[in-house]
């Protein structure tokens, strides 16, 4: 195989192994949220005024709290930069040079894992002459492609060196910008402030292009440290920032966004009318409640809006009235899960859509409702579809059946994780999310292994050992082996896996009373749960284990 067709099969490795989700695409099926044309005016004039510095380069640091509309700059600038060439002299060489979107809702967009290369893979398309040097990187250490290989071994290789070939070749051009999204999102702290810490290294480089990163995220403890470190703080621009010697403040959830919320407000109003006709514009007077009302958080706005126009069967003039009255009392820093609650108390059964909605949140990668149904099973999953279709204002659910569910924003999954952020719910009422999904997943495991499995059958092939077993073994090693090598129910095995969780409800004592159960018991793992099982008889004065007598 020749070179270039080697380099070109590590190529093809690169881009399934980027996170294409993690990339700026503005012809995704649901587009990402923008800020709307004369909002955010004076915020997005001194990021890209920033962004053009040409004479260092800059870590831009943008963030506020939940909902304010951080990733709708982020959405914002990235398209702005993608419609930028580096010089007037090129056609495909853009100033964005690449972006990773953090997001809890993918388990490889919730990790630094896959940064530098997801980061390398758009600077390569974006620059064809370093394509074949970053496959020949990926040539000579393969494990620069593994997830758990160190960030900043990836940093050299899949992000320092590439920008090292564009050094002379971007003399004098405009600045590169990377825009990396919500920083909160990556699920490991360690690993996140490792990774602010190599992007400031990196930017100390002196055999660089000019380059600069806008990071947003929310004002996290860690967060705040990592950015505050010494070999970082002198690299960053951090917004909110005074901007005037006046003392002037650009920020995301000033008094100047009040303003930008009534007309988004209006905005949506206006395109309400284009589809509906008949509908009454609302007052003024309904506007401004609207948008007082909204915090300065464009979420709550927008939440809103899905509110009372996402629902066909209802009249959105009924829905607006009925906003305006459930909102009526929302106070000051509680907008967004007040919100939350207002919008459940309209479901039919507001505790099962509660449920519902922390299982979706608690999903490690979204699923479509069908398969989120058969996963619950027939008790909890028997009316999904129904309950979900109640909250269309915080999920979206595609037309698509086979496409996956997903929450609109993250402080849901805020709200759900704490059962005491919902005033509708008593605290001991609800189960943990991810107990629910441990649970099912289990039930689902017992419903749908096969009953004959290359391991099973594998595994009866030692039931002709045990046969042969001579009289002087140890009773113990006879029972062990019985119980693997016995005529095989999964379902049995894992309703013993049940029961090392420490459920013991009918089904299980019942299994326990098998054949299979009494030999489990003599088992390493159901002595464990029998020493258990004693120990909390004797704490709690009971008597009796209620295990089978001859245990």
């Amino acid at each position: 195989m020749s070179d270039d067709r080697f380099l070109e099969g590590i190529w093809e490795k690169l881009s399934q192994v980027a996170v294409k989700g993690a990339q700026y695409n503005s012809r995704e099926r649901l587009p990402h949220p923008k800020c709307l044309k004369g909002t955010r005016v004076d915020l997005l004039k001194y990021i890209h005024e920033l962004l053009d510095n040409p004479d260092k380069n800059q870590l831009i640091w943008l963030h506020g709290t939940a909902g304010v509309g951080k990733s709708a700059v982020a959405y914002t600038v990235s398209e702005t930069m993608k419609g930028m060439k580096v010089t007037e002299k090129t056609n495909v060489e853009k100033r964005l040079a690449g972006t990773f979107f953090f997001s809890r809702k993918h388990t490889k967009r919730c990790t630094a894992g896959y940064f530098f290369a997801t980061l390398v893979y758009q600077l390569a398309t974006n620059f064809p002459s370093i394509r074949k040097d970053v496959s020949r990187a990926i040539r000579n250490n393969p494990a620069l492609l593994d997830p758990d290989t160190p960030v900043c071994d990836q940093m050299e290789k899949l992000f320092l060196q590439p920008l090292r070939g564009l050094h002379l070749r971007l003399r004098g051009c405009q600045p590169l910008i990377f825009v990396v999204d919500a920083l909160d999102e990556c699920t490991s702290e360690p690993e996140l402030t490792d990774l602010i810490l190599s992007l400031a290294q990196a930017l100390r480089e002196p055999d660089l292009p000019v380059t600069h990163i806008l990071l947003t995220s929310r004002l996290e403890s860690h967060i705040y440290k990592a950015f505050q470190n010494a070999e970082v703080c002198p690299l960053v621009r951090e917004i909110p920032v005074k901007t005037s010697g006046k003392g002037g403040i650009i920020s995301l959830d000033g008094a100047d966004v009040d303003k930008d919320i009534c007309t988004f407000l209006q905005h949506s109003f206006e395109e309400l009318g284009s589809r509906h006709p008949d509908f009454p514009q609302p007052s003024t007077d309904d506007l401004v409640k609207l948008a007082s009302r909204a915090g300065r958080r464009f979420i709550v706005a927008s939440t809103m809006m899905k509110f009372i126009i996402d629902d066909e069967d209802k009249d959105p003039s009924d829905r607006l009235q009925l906003m305006l009255k459930l909102t009526s009392e929302l106070l000051p820093g509680t907008e967004v899960f007040k919100l939350y609650d207002c919008i459940l108390s309209t479901c039919a059964d507001p505790k099962r859509a509660y449920m519902h909605l922390s299982i979706v949140a608690a999903l490690a990668d979204p699923l479509p409702i069908s398969q989120i149904s058969s996963l619950l099973g027939s008790g909890l999953g028997r009316d999904v579809q129904t309950t979900l279709m109640q909250l269309r204002s915080v999920v979206d659910i595609p037309i698509d059946s086979i496409l996956p569910v997903n929450i609109h924003h993250s402080s849901i999954r805020d709200y759900v994780s704490d059962p005491s952020n919902c005033s509708l719910l008593q605290v001991h009422e609800m189960s943990s999310p991810h107990s629910l999904l441990a649970d099912s997943s289990l039930r689902l495991m017992m419903r749908e292994i096969p009953k004959s499995t290359a391991l099973l059958d594998a595994l009866s092939e030692l039931k002709m050992q045990t046969h042969a077993t001579s009289p002087g073994d140890p009773h113990r090693l006879n029972n062990e082996l019985a119980f693997f090598v016995r005529e095989h129910k999964p379902a049995s095995i894992l309703i013993g896996m049940l029961c090392l969780r420490g459920d013991c409800r009918s089904d299980v004592q019942f299994w326990l009373e098998t054949v299979d159960g009494d030999t489990w018991l003599y088992t390493p793992d159901g002595e464990s749960w029998l020493n258990t099982r004693e120990r909390v008889a004797a704490d709690q004065g009971r008597i009796g284990l209620g295990c089978p007598a001859n245990a």
